[in-house]
């Protein structure tokens, strides 16, 4: 099986920095001067990162949303080509269309990302069009820059072409139901929010059910009675509640952790480990186009299944047919609830397919990932290993009470396939 490369520097990347050494010496031993081109200076890897919270803050305008997912991938999509086709450090995704020669890879990634934003948020396009002056700025004017404009524009162009028709926003026909283990909005009147988003085609994998998680536990299980009991003792707002205070700030943490703070994360891990534009552009690319796919195989699950929330299961549990089941009437969850069937977890697919990527990318099996929490009062912590991430992500959704356990590990595993076979089938070294 392909294994995806370190993300320290390739090779190629050290001969970058032996060039100037060697140019000197042979200028030293030539008899006769050479004319030469300067070469085009380095590209700077912070338009990546740059980029990326532009699109965050853009796409997140009206709130977060699952459906962000989609736009950051596409965004780093365009972007991640744009700077391959340049470089040449990896294979392009699903296109062959090379750059001229000394094209600015960071002047490509700025009108890749710019092109993909003003497609898609037409609204936002004064705002965007300030920030592509600011990026273009801090690339020397000329033919480079022009080129490097022109490629990026292609770039983007091609991953709109390839997700038009997609099943974005398409209609979905809701199934209603009342019984044991049918999804019902929680408060009322809330709907399904974008049930579409599990219709969408994959970015990366071959189908929606390609990484199908099943079913979830039947009330009936034994599994099932015991994750009830323990997400009402440990998941609900009464004062008598199991749950520590420790818990409770776990909880609150990974509330808010998915999309804006997750993306954050990814900014700083870059930064952190001083990725160049090459580098960066693929990590991006792969961890989104993961966590979209992951969004994609969950959303089709939701809306399979339609399994009810904790909150209707505790509420409801003397109607649901277990004798050993009794209902808590008034019983909330310490948070508010999702708009959308519990059974898988969307926030620990995220959880999956970041922890996933970062953990191959970096070679060693260190995750290394410091994530921030506006829910938990600024509080900054810090991950070294998948385990601990996904560990601690799985009790904070049971201890939040949105989920049963059950759904949490299962969409790590999910999210963990998927993430897997993007990075063996994408984003590989040219070399």
């Amino acid at each position: 099986m392909y294994h995806a490369s370190s993300i320290s520097p390739h090779p190629h990347h050290s001969a970058r920095r032996l060039a100037p050494a060697f140019l000197l010496s042979l200028a030293l031993v030539t008899a006769t001067p050479v004319a030469a081109t300067p070469p085009t200076p380095a590209a700077d890897p912070a338009v990546i990162t740059t980029w990326n919270q532009i699109a965050v803050s853009t796409v997140t305008a009206n709130g977060p949303s699952p459906t962000a997912f989609n736009y950051f991938a596409f965004v780093h999509l365009a972007m991640y080509n744009a700077v391959a086709g340049i470089t040449g450090e990896y294979e392009l995704y699903r296109w062959v269309k090379h750059a001229p020669t000394n094209a600015s890879p960071e002047a490509a990634a700025a009108a890749a990302a710019h092109r993909v934003l003003v497609t898609y948020f037409p609204a936002a396009t004064a705002t965007l069009d300030a920030h592509l002056a600011a990026s273009l700025a801090l690339v020397p004017d000329g033919g480079p820059q022009d080129k490097g404009i022109s490629y990026g524009v292609r770039a983007a162009d091609r991953i709109i072409a390839l997700r038009a028709n997609d099943g974005r926003n398409a209609a979905v026909t809701v199934p209603v139901g009342t019984g044991p283990g049918h999804w019902r909005p929680e408060p009322e009147p809330a709907t399904f929010t974008s049930a579409w988003l599990g219709g969408v085609t994959p970015l990366a994998i071959e189908s929606a059910t390609q990484f199908a998680p099943g079913p979830p536990p039947a009330i009936g299980s034994a599994t099932y009675l015991e994750e009830f009991d323990e997400v009402r003792d440990y998941g609900g707002q009464n004062p008598d509640t199991l749950r520590t205070e420790a818990q409770t700030l776990t909880a609150r943490f990974f509330s808010d952790a998915g999309i804006v703070p997750m993306q954050a994360a990814l900014r700083d891990f870059a930064t952190r480990n001083e990725l160049d534009i090459d580098d960066s552009a693929r990590m991006f690319a792969a961890v989104d186009t993961s966590i979209a796919d992951g969004a994609i195989t969950v959303w089709y699950a939701k809306l399979q299944y339609m399994w009810w929330r904790p909150i209707a299961a505790i509420r409801n549990a003397d109607t649901d047919g277990n004798p050993a089941t009794a209902g808590v009437p008034g019983w909330t969850p310490l948070i508010g609830n999702p708009a959308y069937p519990e059974w898988p977890s969307g926030l620990c697919s995220v959880i999956g397919a970041v922890s996933t990527v970062l953990t191959r990318l970096n070679g060693d099996g260190v995750l290394d990932i410091n994530i921030t929490s506006a829910a938990a009062g600024g509080v900054t912590r810090h991950y070294a290993t998948k385990e601990e991430l996904t560990e601690e992500a799985v009790d904070a959704r049971v201890w939040s009470g949105v989920h049963f356990r059950t759904a949490d590990e299962v969409s790590i595993g999910t999210a963990t396939q998927v993430a897997n076979w993007t990075l063996d089938h994408y984003f590989q070294p040219t070399d």
